[in-house]
């Protein structure tokens, strides 16, 4: 049976949340979510790419032949991904930084690719547009939950502001890469059990 719009949308915030539900995007999930402006920044250059590919391939799946599909939505999610690089360079240049390599690597995000496989490609643009933007807030959701975990356990701040009293001692192993495999499995271990209930 086929799904309302706003059906497409809200499975991304939870019945397919990318990085807990299809346990993909992995790699920048566990690389960039030291900090809570980092998982967001992340975030949203990514749902920029996938709203925008999602629809560009939606439109153009009619014209596009079969058998060169895969890369000309690779070449559609470079362009996306040459502009969101270049609109940080302009006016997030901090963030850009931080990011390093794995804005140019949203190219080979399979959440992005995937979308588009699986869904912009035999659907129509307006639900498109909503799976791309319910998976895309999805992504940007996680990356700011687990940064914001690591980033007050480790530092024992949040965005530059104390959370914990003068006393408490970080867990300095929670901003390095074990930490982030340790959240994002304690993460995973609440969701599915309270996706039990």
């Amino acid at each position: 049976m086929a799904k309302t719009i706003g059906q497409e949308f809200v499975k991304g915030l939870w019945e397919e949340i990318p990085p807990f539900r299809l346990v993909l995007g992995l790699c920048p999930t566990l690389a960039v979510t030291k900090s809570v402006e980092n998982g967001i920044g992340m975030g949203v250059a990514t749902t920029f790419v996938l709203v925008c590919a999602n629809m560009l391939v939606s439109i153009l799946s009619g014209v596009i032949p079969s058998k060169i599909r895969i890369a000309c939505f690779i070449i559609i999610i470079a362009t996306f991904v040459t502009v969101v690089e270049l609109m940080m360079q302009a006016y997030a240049y901090q963030l850009f930084l931080n990011l390093g390599i794995f804005i140019p690597l949203i190219v080979v995000n399979c959440i992005v690719l995937g979308r588009s496989e699986a869904f912009a490609s035999k659907n129509k643009l307006v639900p498109s547009l909503a799976d791309g933007l319910g998976i895309g807030l999805g992504y940007t959701l996680s990356l700011t939950v687990i940064s914001a975990v690591r980033e007050s356990l480790g530092t024992g701040k949040l965005m530059g502001a104390q959370v914990f009293p003068s006393s408490f001692e970080p867990f300095a192993f929670m901003v390095e890469a074990p930490g982030a495999f340790i959240c994002l499995g304690l993460l995973l271990c609440i969701m599915n059990i309270i996706g039990r209930k």
